[in-house]
């Protein structure tokens, strides 16, 4: 089993998991974001980057993966508004060079992480599922789309099974909150150092926060379920700023009132993302609820400021 972005926060949890499990796992990983403490050291690591086609294709002879799970990619919605062609040359070169290595080696399955956070655009008042129309409305989107019909093409051509996960905003121990931009691990570094906590907007911006040991279990079932679906991965609530700050600082014992900035252009009101599919057809529900959660976080936290 090989794990591109294996050092990385999500990709990371999920190794682990997997070793637990028993089987074995490669870990590609070029550490541009993902850090060496994160590799587990019962996985075989490569450093490489996945648009590096000589190098990805050698590792793929050489280990004959059964299952890929393409964690890899350039995560920030910014930095693909900032420089679409960096975006472009990791996040869809890179999953193609990937996909090719899949087929020449005859992979089994690929599992993709896809974005539902940013593939469906601004939501309503429902949530959308997998059949509701999509409107990427950033690079980074733009590049996940493009990359599922990438891997429709491959499936349909040579027959690659798949599996497409639409991850909610993920959250988690291993966050970085200064390489992957997660507002929960931003919020939870500056709090626990005392410092003041911007909010840009009026903090009634609503996401789908779903904890990471979640999103690795929906990969598990991805194993051996979701023959050429694409599934949703989240919980179908929307959390606001506001209350998502709410109870950080409850958590934390954080007193300080949040400096309200200008909204930044372009961002997504309101996401979240229907679950239906999954509970369905992977046999898959989230089990950590966003107090729970949080508190989990703070904790991961807590002993990087020691």
């Amino acid at each position: 089993m090989l794990v591109t972005g294996g050092a990385g926060f999500i990709g990371s949890n999920i190794v682990d998991t997997l070793l637990e499990k028993e089987h074995k796992v490669v870990v590609l990983d070029n550490l541009s974001s993902g850090k060496k403490e994160n590799i587990n050291k019962k996985s075989k690591f490569y450093k490489a980057d996945v648009f590096d086609r000589k190098n990805v294709s050698a590792i793929f002879k050489k280990e004959k993966p059964d299952v890929v799970i393409h964690n890899a990619a350039q995560i920030d919605v910014r930095v693909s508004v900032a420089d679409p062609f960096f975006d472009a040359k990791i996040n869809i070169l890179g999953a193609i060079n990937v996909l090719d290595s899949c087929v020449k080696t005859k992979v089994r399955k690929v599992i993709f992480a896809s974005s539902g956070g940013t593939i469906y655009g601004e939501c309503d008042v429902s949530a959308p599922n997998e059949e509701s129309k999509l409107n990427p409305l950033s690079p980074y989107g733009i590049a996940k789309n493009s990359v599922e019909n990438y891997i429709k093409f491959y499936s349909a051509v040579y027959s690659l099974d798949y599996t497409i996960l639409r991850y909610g905003n993920v959250y988690g121990p291993r966050q970085d909150p200064y390489g992957e931009a997660g507002v929960i691990a931003i919020f939870a570094t500056k709090m626990l150092r005392g410092k003041d906590i911007n909010v840009f907007g009026d903090g009634k911006q609503m996401r789908d926060y779903v904890y990471v040991s979640d999103v690795v279990n929906a990969n598990l079932k991805a194993l051996n379920k979701g023959k050429n679906q694409i599934i949703n991965v989240g919980t179908s609530k929307a959390v606001s700023v506001n209350r998502l700050l709410e109870v950080m600082s409850n958590a934390i014992g954080y007193s300080k009132k949040a400096v309200y900035k200008p909204k930044r252009e372009g961002e997504l009101f309101k996401s979240f993302l229907n679950i239906d599919k999954a509970k369905k057809v992977l046999g898959w529900m989230p089990k950590t609820c966003i107090e729970k959660g949080i508190k989990k976080t703070i904790e991961y936290f807590k002993m990087g400021n020691k």
